[in-house]
């Protein structure tokens, strides 16, 4: 027996169950990101005046600048992956998605040496509220970020790939529904970006 609505449209929602199902799970992650980015807005008000400015200077600009563009340029390939699809172009599908996964791959390295010169220099989530909070919102941030890779990665090897030979519209709607994940947390560093770095 076949699951109802994961090719056709739900007639009370005019949602695919994917989509649908994708859509409540990112209103869950609203709210998670949403209360950090709150707890930040008020350690930062309680804060010793200049306490999280001086920690502030502690991060790396350009390091982050990069992992910003290489981030927006995933939710491009990401989308130009699934349009692929939609044009029934496997093998341009396969090369948008491996430069996505490419991108979300050079972000984790980015973070890796960002995290490690830290390290390098004394610098722990213990070392001030501010360095606490930068490290939890990075942290859960990064983890998302594998996440995607871990599925978007298993949708363009082989194995998650075959499914294009049997049910190609299915497929494409699960490239779409991983691509809006992705949009999600390419979203939640464009707010990181300016509040962590820059403000």
């Amino acid at each position: 027996m076949q699951i109802p609505y994961i090719v056709d449209e739900r007639p009370d929602t005019g949602l695919i169950n994917s989509k649908l199902g994708i859509w409540i799970f990112l209103a869950s992650e609203i709210m998670l990101f949403g209360g950090l980015f709150s707890a930040y807005v008020f350690l930062r008000m309680a804060a010793p005046e200049g306490d999280f400015a001086y920690w502030g200077t502690k991060l790396s600009i350009p390091m982050a600048t990069i992992n910003t563009l290489v981030l927006i340029s995933s939710s491009v390939t990401v989308v130009l992956s699934w349009a692929s699809l939609k044009m029934k172009d496997f093998e341009k599908y396969k090369m948008y998605m491996g430069v996505t996964l490419l991108c979300a791959g050079i972000f984790l390295v980015i973070k890796y040496f960002e995290y490690t010169g830290k390290f390098h220099h004394g610098i722990y989530p213990s070392s001030s509220t501010f360095m606490g909070i930068y490290f939890t919102l990075t942290g859960l941030h990064g983890l998302h970020i594998i996440g995607g890779i871990i599925v978007m990665g298993y949708m363009w090897l082989p194995i998650g790939a075959k499914l294009w030979d049997t049910d190609p519209e299915l497929f494409t709607n699960r490239v779409e529904t991983a691509g809006l994940y992705w949009h999600f947390v390419d979203l939640v560093w464009i707010f990181l970006f300016p509040i962590l770095y820059l403000l």
